[in-house]
């Protein structure tokens, strides 16, 4: 069949690999990234039906399209099941294959075109630097565009990781101040007031105090005068006029829960509570997620050097699905991760699935038995291998079509260095 298959679809563009061997398709697949793999029912070591399981569990972004010799309704309405493009019977309809053939290369031709399009968009629609086409988040640009200019003070709010420091340097930059210094005190790490110098290089500009939920007591009271009075009072010397400070605080507390708990000084909340802006957590804006991930995705793919057009679809959806309770600093770092993974030119959702925190593949449910996982298949592979050539790591790469770098990469990966001999 692979004669044929290559004789009939060889000179339409595609690049085909063939292997007789299931264990050695399933290996060489996770090497070359293939977009569509053809998998006959009946072959000796793996049936069709489990190594579709496998290519479907390790390599969704790959379609599989299932051949046998006999047509059977029931295991075509199981390969479909299991993900598989369609259910081919010998002697194959190589018009049929062709079509299957296009619509994937077609299908892969739009999902590239729609992130591009999520860039763009992504990048119109942004307010200096932030993403955000929902309507919430168009909201909040809207408001900071208008207050920018004219508010001496603002408070931002929002959970960590939400973009707080985002929106603080968005409104520096939407003011006249924008061609002044944009200055950043984490007020969890202040224990006194000698952070007066701070005050004083942000002259002209804005100061962002970071958390400023965290500042104590004693601190707090040091800011509400530089607020009343305009001087920083440094240690050892008269205190210093401070001109033009635009303060832009930022809290994930409730800092009118704290002022009645005693914790927050009221009058210093008044102070700064003259604008305030709330910044949503990722879970109320989930539709900004395939735009904030594009972005993502080129700035990382630029950062280590990748060809990476995004993320398939169904890793797309692993995104949209997440908790994200680190919000958009959780979702970037789960990005760059999985740009670290990368092997291909779309983020797999594989590769997203290990970069996300605590992943866990889910048990199957009982009475089902699990098919192999693609790692599985790949590390009895290498094993039987060498066995076979009693430990000859330089034969068993050439055998694998790997190099010996490459294999001793796996080796490592599966725990192999010293347990194969």
């Amino acid at each position: 069949m692979p004669a044929l298959v290559e004789r009939a679809v060889g000179g339409s563009g595609y690049c085909i690999v063939s292997h007789t061997s299931a264990r050695e398709a399933l290996m060489m697949l996770a090497s070359i990234r293939a977009d569509i793999a053809l998998v006959d029912l009946q072959m000796p070591e793996l049936g069709g039906l489990d190594v579709v399981r496998a290519i479907r569990q390790s390599q969704p972004q790959c379609g599989v399209i299932l051949v046998s010799a006999h047509a059977s309704l029931d295991r075509a309405i199981e390969a479909v099941k299991l993900g598989a493009l369609d259910y081919l019977v010998k002697p194959l309809d190589f018009a049929r294959l062709l079509e299957l053939l296009e619509g994937v290369r077609d299908e892969a031709a739009r999902r590239r075109d729609l992130l591009a399009t999520d860039r763009a968009t992504g990048h119109r629609l942004e307010l200096c630097g932030m993403i955000g086409r929902s309507a919430i988040m168009q909201q909040l640009f809207a408001l900071t565009r208008r207050v920018a200019p004219h508010a001496r003070h603002a408070l931002v709010t929002g959970e960590t990781g939400a973009g707080k420091e985002g929106l603080a340097r968005a409104i520096h930059g939407q003011g006249p101040r924008r061609g002044k210094r944009f200055v950043i005190l984490n007020c969890a790490a202040v224990a006194d007031e000698s952070e007066a110098g701070l005050f004083e290089a942000a002259d002209g500009g804005t100061l962002f105090l970071d958390e400023i939920g965290e500042l104590a007591a004693p601190v707090q009271a040091k800011l509400l005068r530089v607020l009343e009075t305009g001087e920083v009072q440094r240690i050892g010397a008269a205190p210093a006029r401070v001109a033009d400070v635009r303060i832009v605080a930022a809290t994930s507390r409730d800092l009118r829960a704290e002022a009645e708990a005693g914790r927050f000084r009221h009058d210093l909340l008044c102070r700064l509570d003259i604008v305030e802006l709330h910044v949503p957590a990722l879970r109320e804006r989930r539709e900004d997620i395939p735009y904030l991930t594009a972005a993502f995705v080129k700035e990382f793919s630029d950062r280590f050097g990748k060809v990476i057009d995004g993320v398939s679809a169904s890793a797309e959806r692993m995104l949209m699905g997440g908790t994200w309770p680190g919000n958009v600093r959780e979702l970037r770092n789960v990005v760059e991760r999985a740009c670290i993974l990368a092997e291909g030119s779309m983020l797999a959702e594989r590769e997203v699935a290990a970069a996300m925190p605590a992943a866990r593949e889910p048990a199957p449910p009982a009475g089902v038995v699990a098919s192999p996982s693609l790692e599985t298949v790949e590390r009895d592979h290498i094993i039987r291998v060498l066995n076979e050539l009693r430990g000859n790591k330089l034969a068993a790469a050439r055998r694998l079509g790997i190099s010996r770098r490459t294999l001793y990469r796996r080796l490592q990966r599966h725990g192999l260095m010293t347990t194969v001999h």
